[in-house]
């Protein structure tokens, strides 16, 4: 027999080799068409997908034995292993990419222009400082989006938590950018616990729920 010609095999997978196939789950289709194990590609399909991800993973192994000469227990093993390995990889990189990306957004949000307005008028008003307190600091996590044109107009909205020695809140903002430059057009914060809204700025003239009166 030629070396790497594979050997007669049982019909029924080895006990000690059927077990959870993390390579079938991890990669899927991927998988089924490397073992021939073509019923994977229904991981193509919405909905049926997420069955069949822990369908693979169950029963990955009987099929891939079924369905590929091998040329013996040891074989079979290590090139499992290697799927798995693969597939671990990949999905490690995969949710390290979301993972920066989403952990991204603040700090993309944070270093516009609009932001930085927004915060500096927060932090300068004594109305919020006496509220908040003086060390007044935003949260890491923001809501919010900025929007800038090719003709350099632009509008850009914040959520901003924010907190100090004296209490917490949100700050809401709303800036329109004309010939490169923002300029703020509303600007309110919310003090957790107070009877009113802050106006900062309120060009527009926006009803305000509970804005203090005089302002």
């Amino acid at each position: 027999m030629m070396a790497g010609e594979p050997l007669n095999q049982p019909a029924e997978i080895p006990a000690e080799l059927d077990r959870w196939n993390w390579g079938a789950f991890f990669l899927n289709w991927i998988w089924g068409i490397g073992n021939s194990t073509f019923i994977a590609l229904l991981a193509l399909v919405p909905l049926v997908n997420i069955v069949m991800i822990f369908v693979l993973g169950a029963r990955g192994s009987r099929w891939a034995w079924k369905n590929r000469l091998w040329r013996d227990a040891e074989h079979f093993r290590r090139t499992q292993r290697n799927w798995a390995i693969a597939g671990l990889i990949v999905w490690v990189v995969f949710i390290g990419g979301i993972a920066a990306m989403v952990g991204g957004i603040p700090y993309l949000l944070k270093g516009n222009d609009a932001y930085r307005m927004t915060m500096d008028a927060v932090r300068a008003d004594g109305r919020v400082k006496a509220a908040i307190g003086e060390d007044l600091v935003d949260r890491f996590w923001i809501g919010g989006h900025v929007h800038v044109d090719a003709d350099g107009t632009g509008e850009a909205r914040f959520s901003i938590p924010i907190h100090g020695a004296k209490g917490t809140g949100t700050a809401f903002s709303h800036a329109v950018r004309t010939a490169g430059k923002w300029s703020m057009r509303l600007l309110v914060v919310r003090v957790e616990g107070g009877d009113a809204a802050i106006v900062l700025v309120n060009e527009d003239n926006v009803a305000i729920p509970d804005a203090a009166i005089g302002i």
